[in-house]
């Protein structure tokens, strides 16, 4: 059938495949839809069916699975969306015709749009008379749900998805959904989407919600799984029964963004059953400099923030109707920590129209959140949103700083009764002092030389010989004293070259809660940019009080950065560019960009720009870029690797050079610390080499230091003639056949590992092979107990001749404290008491819990018991020490000083076991080597059943462990 126009409210369609049919003809009711057509498949029989009996006319169409002859039956229709995007739609629609499931339709909808998809969409219908159809709107809806709806009308699969012409689907995407649909008779299937950044150099790659989609699960209802209504709203990674559909009148909202929203929820809500799969079903391209801008990048109309709202609002709506405040809460909790965070990082860039219109909307639908969520967001997330409540728009833009930027302190805080805030106002109430509290994000314990703090630009001018620069350093709690010497430079630096300029800070100005600070610099005399490869210049503010030093970037604000431009001398050309202009970065961030602003200058610009596009560009570009690009390589992992096994490892073996490394880098501890404590007191003649993660500090001065990672590193380990670690060292990295591996390893396991772990079981034969191959590295391996032999050593797969039955060398200095203790009948009290100047009468605990993900955010541990409670009652004859694993870290709250203290950056735990009257712990294998010492222990397994299910599992149940293994030591 060739296309045809239809008059205005028609729908103009493409379809060579069969004829469009007459409801009619079958003695049916006619079915019209808002276009006034309406298409039956005769892949189907179908039949009528009045919805309750009503007198009101209307019908249901029923389908059921017979077909015409010689036809088969579409299991699937893929609903294509397409609008002003011709070239990108054959990519989305090859995506569906390549599936492995044949009997796949395509249904491209046009909204009308002004280029030539339409003409796209008519082609690929021609090419695929039998696959593939093609309708177009009257007019542009506006918005991706009407030609959705239009599309589904058109459908005649057993079940229904949905592709944006700019996306595409994984080749397996439907035969996976249709095989859980069908095994399960679920409404809907969901799979993961992943998001590819198309805009960007290295593709960047990422899963949406991939929690959701761990394993295949099965829903009765979605009560049961809260995350699933709240987080993952897309339409398209969904397939939908199309009965389902029709039956539940379900439809895309008209005329509106975010149609995904409301129409997720209400299929969501109608759905009997829903099933989720692990597999990668949907590709998600986004755009970010795309000319026509998609719904999530045109956040700067408010327009589409009012949409956005009114979408939740009858979402809300459709919860309250059912009575499901559970699940209202859960949305209110992700509206804060998503939907309006989207909006706040955007607002340092908008102007005051934009603002006040923005805060009146938000006001009005935060007041029908329920206070419970404001304590369920991170607490930024909850402070912006109250300030915003509060018309606050100095702290609030304070706070939007560090929502973007989440590592700076954009606020002086305050500190009231033990506990820290983000500032001093509304803390007479006691709503606001609970979202203001930031006790537990650390702030109060951070030196300098750790926080990043924001730096306000205050004052911008510049002259034809100078820019004058002011700006405010936020000083939170006093860390930086009245008295303190203050010094800093300005640092100018090329975007994309490894150039550099400095200059110093004329004068600084403390007035307790900010530091000032003013600078007067001639760029034209000290920036000599090359002028064609670095156009970009950053600008940070180096800050040194004392002996410590804090990078700051220079938040621009609303200064006035426009009329400046400051001349500049490049070293190629001045026609190439001849002032600096500044700009706002895309983060907020104050920099300066290359321009040419004279009449000659831009004539002889236009001449050159050929040019530069030419042979002589081209080099000069090519040139900076293989530059650049050898640094990369030089520093990146694969060079690194190539240059350990095709270089280094060439080299002779230094056969008295020793390795050590402890928890990955991370601590000077352990057997690894004994063994070379030992080696260095029998005057042993070798050369040391230590590992350390990020800071060498605490680490032996005596010994050669090295980053783990860095080619210093790997040029030791390559030459070394032992390596000696507790855990492991990169498992990409060749052990030479002159180089002996003592793994002391770091305690006995009571959670399964190695290959007795469930998803090391479940991994591919390559993967297998990469795991086997780095545990065959060891030469030696301590074990301690028969224990160790069973679990550990079976586990690593290892052989007879590699375990050494020693015990562990850590654990001789807890022996010795038993047997000193036993002899003297007292306890005696190390030097780390008195540093930690505890009094001999106090009772010490130490908590040494095991490593946690789950409730970890930027390795967080959240402490599981009241330790301000603790200290309330206990604090006067007890002492709390609390040690987290290495891959976490606590953050106490000033109130228990002195009663509770974090002892987490101490390297050696041993010590602290020596000095515990009793150990609390979990699931951790310091209570094997603090068994030795015969103390009591106590296991405070809260989370018991959660650990079992969510963890690898238990060699034992610690609750019904009879007696405890046998140790060496």
């Amino acid at each position: 059938m060739a296309p045809r126009r239809t008059e205005r409210g028609d729908i103009a369609s493409t379809d060579t495949r069969r004829p469009m049919v007459s409801t009619a003809a079958r003695g049916a009711p006619h079915f019209h839809s808002r276009h006034g057509c309406t298409r039956v498949s005769p892949l189907a029989t179908c039949r009528w069916q009045r919805l309750g009996g009503s007198s009101t006319g209307r019908w249901l169409m029923l389908y059921g699975r017979s077909a015409t002859e010689g036809e088969a039956i579409v299991e699937i229709t893929v609903i294509v969306v397409v609008y002003n995007d011709a070239e990108r739609l054959p990519a989305a629609v090859r995506s569906v015709l390549g599936q492995t499931l044949r009997s796949v339709e395509v249904v491209i909808v046009d909204d009308c749009s002004r280029d030539h998809s339409f003409e796209m969409a008519r082609k690929l219908a021609a090419d695929h008379p039998d696959r593939v159809r093609a309708f177009r709107l009257p007019r542009n809806s506006g918005a991706g749900g009407e030609p959705r709806n239009v599309g589904v009308q058109h459908a005649t699969g057993r079940y229904v998805m949905f592709l944006d012409s700019d996306d595409l689907l994984e080749r397996n995407a439907c035969r996976n959904l249709l095989e859980a649909a069908e095994r399960t008779r679920s409404d809907i299937v969901s799979g993961l989407c992943v998001r590819l950044y198309k805009d960007r150099r290295s593709q960047k790659r990422e899963e949406w919600c991939p929690w959701i989609y761990p394993v295949t699960r099965t829903l009765e209802s979605v009560t049961e799984f809260p995350d699933l209504f709240v987080w993952d709203t897309l339409s398209t990674n969904k397939c939908y029964r199309r009965d389902f559909l029709l039956a539940n009148g379900l439809r895309f909202p008209e005329g509106m963004f975010y149609e995904d929203l409301l129409f997720s929820a209400a299929a969501y809500l109608a759905a009997g059953r829903i099933t989720l799969i692990p597999n990668q079903v949907y590709f998600w391209h986004v755009h970010e400099r795309a000319v026509e801008r998609s719904v999530t990048n045109s956040r700067h109309d408010i327009i589409n923030y009012v949409h956005r709202l009114e979408m939740h609002r009858r979402i809300d709506a459709l919860l309250e109707e059912r009575a499901l405040t559970s699940l209202k809460f859960a949305k209110d909790v992700k509206f804060l920590k998503h939907d309006l965070v989207l909006y706040l990082r955007d607002l340092p860039f908008r102007d005051k129209i934009f603002r006040r219109e923005f805060a009146e909307l938000s006001r009005a639908y935060l007041a029908t959140l329920d206070p419970g969520a404001f304590a369920q967001a991170r607490p930024v997330q909850a402070i912006c949103a109250y300030l915003l409540q509060q018309d606050d728009w100095t702290r609030l833009l304070a706070a939007v700083d560090t929502l973007i930027h989440p590592a700076k302190v954009s606020s002086p805080l305050a500190e009231r009764d033990g506990r820290i805030y983000w500032c001093s106002e509304y803390l007479d109430d006691e709503f606001a002092r609970g979202v203001l509290d930031v006790t537990n994000l650390g702030y109060h314990t951070r030196p300098l030389r750790r926080v990043c703090l924001r730096n306000q630009l205050c004052d911008f001018a510049g002259t034809h010989d100078s820019l004058r620069m002011a700006g405010r350093i936020t000083n939170p709690l006093g860390l930086i004293s009245a008295d303190a010497v203050i010094t800093g430079e300005l640092l100018f630096s090329a975007r994309h070259s490894l150039r550099s300029f400095s200059f110093p800070v004329q004068s600084f100005r403390h007035d307790g809660e900010s530091i000032h600070w003013e600078a007067a610099v001639n760029l034209a005399a000290g920036l000599r940019p090359l002028g064609i490869i670095d156009p970009v210049w950053e600008v940070r503010l180096a800050l040194d009080v004392g002996q410590q030093r804090t990078m700051t970037r220079i938040t621009a604000g609303d200064a006035d950065l426009a009329h400046c431009h400051l001349p500049v001398r490049p070293r190629l050309t001045r026609l190439a560019a001849d002032h600096l202009e500044p700009q706002v970065s895309a983060k907020g961030h104050l920099v300066f960009r290359l321009v040419t602003k004279g009449r000659t200058g831009q004539r002889v610009q236009k001449l050159i720009d050929p040019c530069m596009r030419g042979t002589p560009g081209t080099l000069a570009r090519s040139s900076v870029r293989k530059a650049l690009l050898l640094h990369k390589t030089l520093t990146s992992e694969g060079a690194k690797l190539r240059l350990y096994h095709k270089v280094f490892s060439r080299l002779p073996v230094k056969k008295r050079t020793v390795v050590f490394e402890s928890h990955l880098g991370r601590q000077y501890s352990d057997s690894p610390r004994v063994i070379y404590e030992e080696m260095r007191r029998q005057s042993l003649k070798f050369e040391a080499v230590w590992a350390y993660h990020n800071s060498p500090e605490g680490f032996p001065e005596d010994a050669v230091l090295v980053r783990r990672w860095s080619l210093p590193y790997l040029y030791a380990l390559a030459r070394a003639g032992f390596w000696v670690d507790n855990q492991s060292y990169p498992l990409r990295l060749a052990k030479r056949p002159g180089t002996t591996y003592i793994q002391t390893w770091h305690g006995s396991a009571l959670k399964r590992m190695g290959f007795d772990q469930p998803n090391l079981k479940a991994a591919t034969r390559q993967e297998q092979q990469k795991q086997q191959i780095a545990l065959a590295r060891f030469d030696h391996f301590l074990v301690r107990s028969e224990y160790d032999v069973h679990t550990l050593a079976k586990a690593f797969r290892l052989q007879e001749k590699t375990l050494l039955r020693m015990g562990y060398p850590r654990n001789d200095a807890l022996v010795r404290t038993r047997q000193r203790e036993a002899l003297s009948g007292q306890r005696f009290r190390s030097q780390l008491a008195r540093e930690l100047r505890i009094p001999d009468d106090t009772t010490v605990l130490l908590y040494a819990p095991t490593f946690r993900t789950a409730d970890s955010r930027h390795g967080h541990f959240e402490m599981p018991f009241n330790v301000e409670r603790f200290a309330e009652e206990f604090g006067d004859r007890h002492l709390l020490l609390v040690r987290a694993h290495y891959l976490n870290h606590v953050v106490l709250p000033p109130t228990v000083h002195s009663r509770v203290i974090d002892v987490s950056a101490q390297h050696d735990v041993t010590p602290l076991l020596e000095l515990a009257d009793a150990l609390i712990t979990d699931y951790s294998s310091v209570m094997f080597d603090y068994a030795l010492l015969d103390r009591p222990i106590l296991f405070f397994t809260y989370d018991y059943e959660e650990y079992l299910r969510t963890g690898p599992g238990t060699y034992f149940d610690p609750g019904h462990a009879g007696t405890r293994p046998r140790v060496r030591h």
